[in-house]
């Protein structure tokens, strides 16, 4: 879910019963004096003044407290009612002396009721307290205070703090949703967050001077003639600073009025100079003002999500986080992993009256609990966002939330569930999948995980390779018939006849390292971590570790911010990071999508396209015809068809329903006009190009040095069954990858990169492992250092060297557990890793 109040807990609807149990039998705080907030009936109040009190007592009925005005017509009003006395701010008057209230002052008004002698045994006179008291709860809103003669007493029918007069609703579910005014934070509308500007990635590397780009947004254009730049200007011939000087070794005072402006108060200066608004006032008032959503996004990128400053990003409203059972507010519990959230609800201490209620919905938060430990996600907590969460994690909440409904009868439909689990998490996933198959379900699985093939009751392997060269059956059977089955490219990597060779001898790297010192974002526990360069390193640990903090969300960003002058890429808290010098670039290859349009596609990512329209412009129909290279492209008018403006397609707008796209009628979904389809190269025009595979491709323009160096990185990956005018919408996470592993690929390789890569197996079968393995392997030789997060055990037996996270997911994660060589790794006790790998190695 994209919705940023999905949460781990809302989807698996653990959340609901939460707010269902607090609602319950939690307690209410006030949360000004944290003391337990009660409603009182009429009968306790009684007793209570009956045990307290021996003598005397005076009941009075609050009306006012602590407001401003004169209250005469409410006075008017109380004579009317036959009341003859009433106590202002502390003092008694009679109703017909009263004298004038100050207007402006703050003044608390309460109708004195009765007075009575307590006697416990005569019943007249409790009588009389009864009558008493009920006029006074009906005139007080139900509150009365009883006076001893030394000190009042507050009670009252209401939920309500007796020493902060704070009142409080009934609790209802309702209390605890974000999603309802009721339990929202006001600030925040229950989202938990606000963006804000970020003086981080305004000021992303305090060791740069102006005129180097400290200030982001102006960049290394201080010394311009236009926008800010004279203005900065005037100001350091002002205040006597430097262009040369490093940020953070500016005077504070120079740093404030950059930041946040000056404000002169003669009308002119000597330096022509009335005042200056600052770099986020300036950034503030374009972002409000402006209408176009370039420069929108163009501020998006120097801003940040921030917890709200009133809820600190718990997201309820005060009076909701006050209500506690076994002293844990709600937020405090789905903020615990889930395997320490299902401990804290075995172990909960409740009373019998409470026990009982409670009952019921701890059996559906139990179990839902039990689900998701079961299928690997235990180290998550219900705080989560789903926006956050891989897609293997996502399908398993899904899938755990399915297992909790216990239908059966169903036929259930799995796309690769193994996805970013460790091996011995994947243990538990494959018996929650054989626990549906048990209770009358059928499981299907797509899935490329050995474990679970082996597991499998009835495979059916597809193929025998990808793409145009694939879509039939090869085998299908039982494990053993597919392992015996010789056609079976699956069957001969499960028999073991097919194996991923590796080299037993690990590269020497070239001596030095790249170090990251004391990181503590997320669950790592300010850590140092040594990254030798030269080498095939790969990063490993269960689910949850601490993994892709350590390096996709701190070691990158701090690195690219090293290596490149304008970055806006934040790393996580650590205190420095070095050995930098002996990197020249930092390239991240993930799976998020190579574009966001069906216009974006393998050629024009990769450039390939550039040289293929190139090829097409110099024709000689193309010469004789005026035909540029913008010809040829989809993007530009001129050579596109203009009913479809290059995209093929037509999109219908259906309002309530999903648009639909159909086929361009003009141009027959061939993106382009007539006349550019009429240039033909070898008998093929551009579009027929487009439509080809790449192993397709890469026959065709055999003769041509610049385009098939390009095809050749694409088939290095095992992308020869894709077309190259595929739709980027179309592509799976790994074949995104791949594709740009091949643009790197493609590019000059120095020797001196620093290659990351997230978990590159997924979606890939064993052949395609071994191509992906030689292209890393062959960036490793060249001297480059490559850093895989991964699962697979033919990925990590086949790199130089390991750093183990863990030694589990979550709060009990986020440490260096082990580093070596994969032998050296099996070794060591302490590493989960290793007791996998040992296997893999034998």
């Amino acid at each position: 879910s994209k919705n940023p109040r999905s949460t781990v807990g809302t989807v698996t609807e653990v959340y609901d019963y939460l707010r269902l149990l607090f609602s319950r039998i939690g307690k209410q705080y006030c949360y000004k004096c944290n003391n337990r907030v009660e409603k009182q009936t009429l009968s306790q109040i009684i007793e209570s003044i009956l045990k307290n009190n021996d003598d005397a007592i005076t009941i009075l009925a609050p009306i006012i407290r602590g407001k401003k005005g004169e209250f005469v017509d409410l006075l008017l009003n109380v004579s009317k009612q036959g009341f003859m006395k009433v106590r202002i701010d502390g003092k008694k008057f009679r109703v017909n002396k009263i004298p004038s209230l100050e207007k402006n002052s703050k003044h608390t008004i309460e109708v004195i009721i009765d007075f009575i002698k307590i006697n416990s045994k005569n019943n007249l006179s409790r009588e009389r307290l009864v009558n008493s008291l009920e006029i006074a709860s009906k005139m007080g809103n139900g509150q009365i205070i009883i006076n001893d003669g030394k000190k009042d007493v507050l009670y009252s029918q209401n939920y309500a703090c007796k020493v902060c007069d704070i009142s409080y609703e009934q609790l209802e579910p309702t209390n605890f949703s974000f999603n309802s005014p009721n339990g929202a934070c006001k600030k925040c509308d229950g989202l938990g967050t606000k963006t804000e500007l970020d003086i981080e990635k305004i000021i992303p590397d305090d060791n740069r001077s102006l005129i180097d780009g400290a200030i982001a947004p102006i960049g290394d254009q201080i010394t311009g003639g236009k926008g800010i730049a004279p203005i900065i200007k005037s100001l350091s011939l002002k205040y006597d600073f430097s262009y040369t000087t490093p940020w953070k070794k500016l005077p504070l005072e120079i740093k404030n009025i950059l930041i946040n402006g000056v404000q002169n108060k003669r009308k002119k200066s000597f330096y022509k100079l009335e005042s200056f608004e600052g770099i986020i006032p300036n950034l503030k008032r374009r972002y409000r003002n402006t209408k176009s959503q370039y420069i929108r996004d163009w501020i998006d990128q120097y801003m940040s999500k921030i917890p709200c400053p009133r809820c600190k990003g718990m997201r309820l409203n005060k009076s909701s986080l006050s209500v506690k059972i076994n002293n844990n507010n709600i937020n405090s519990l789905i903020n615990y992993s889930i395997q320490d959230l299902a401990q804290f609800f075995k172990k909960i201490n409740l009373n019998s009256d409470d026990s009982q209620i409670a009952k019921p919905i701890l059996k559906e938060i139990n179990s839902r609990l039990k689900f998701l430990n079961d299928v690997g996600v235990g180290y998550l907590n219900l705080a989560r966002s789903s926006r956050t969460l891989s897609g293997g994690e996502a399908q398993r909440i899904r899938l755990a939330t399915q297992i909790g409904s216990q239908l059966t009868g169903v036929l259930y439909i799995l796309d690769e569930p193994s996805i970013g689990l460790h091996q011995r998490d994947n243990a538990k996933l494959i018996d929650t999948l054989k626990n549906l198959r048990d209770i009358g379900n059928t499981v299907i699985v797509v899935e490329h995980d050995e474990e679970t093939m082996n597991n499998a009751d009835w495979i059916i392997d597809i193929g025998p390779k990808a793409g145009v060269n694939g879509g039939k059956i090869v085998a299908e059977g039982t494990i053993s018939t597919v392992r015996k089955n010789k056609k079976s490219l699956t069957g001969q990597y499960l028999s073991k006849t097919k194996k991923i060779k590796y080299n037993k001898v690990k590269r020497p790297g070239n001596g030095k390292e790249l170090i990251i010192e004391q990181a503590s974002g997320n669950n790592l526990k300010n850590i140092n971590c040594e990254f030798p360069l030269s080498k095939f390193i790969c990063i490993t640990g269960v689910s949850g570790s601490g993994k892709s903090t350590l390096i996709k969300q701190t070691l990158y960003p701090a690195l690219f911010q090293k290596l490149n002058v304008q970055s806006n890429h934040k790393a996580l808290k650590h205190k420095t990071i070095d050995g930098y010098k002996y990197v020249d670039k930092v390239i991240l290859i993930d799976q998020s999508p190579i574009g966001r349009t069906p216009r974006s596609n393998p050629a024009t990512y990769t450039g390939l396209f550039t040289y293929i329209r190139e090829l097409y412009s110099e024709l000689e129909e193309s010469k004789i015809r005026g035909y540029k290279p913008g010809r040829f492209s989809f993007n530009v008018k001129g050579g596109r068809c203009e009913k479809c403006r290059g995209a093929g397609l037509i999109k219908i707008e259906m309002y309530l329903l999903p648009d639909v796209y159909i086929k361009c009628d003009e141009c027959n979904g061939m993106r382009f006009n007539s006349d550019t389809l009429n240039v033909l190269y070898k008998g093929k025009n551009i579009f027929e190009v487009l439509d080809m595979t790449i192993d397709e491709a890469a026959d065709f323009f055999k003769n041509h040095p610049l385009i098939i160096r390009k095809l050749n990185t694409l088939l290095d990956v095992g992308l020869g069954y894709i077309k190259l005018g595929q739709s980027s919408t179309t592509l799976s996470g790994g074949e995104a990858q791949r594709i740009k592993l091949s643009a790197e690929l493609s590019r000059v390789i120095t020797g001196r990169s620093v290659y990351i890569l997230d978990e590159p197996t997924t979606g890939l079968h064993f052949e395609d492992i071994r191509l992906l393995l030689e292209v890393l392997n062959n960036l490793a030789d060249r001297g480059n250092t490559i850093i895989v997060i991964e699962h697979n055990m033919d990925v990590i037996k086949s790199s130089d060297w390991i750093i183990d996270i863990g030694p589990e997911g979550g709060d009990n994660g986020g440490r260096v557990v082990a580093t070596g060589s994969p032998d050296e790794i099996a070794k060591k006790r302490n590493s989960v890793t290793g007791k996998y790998l040992k296997n893999y190695l034998n």
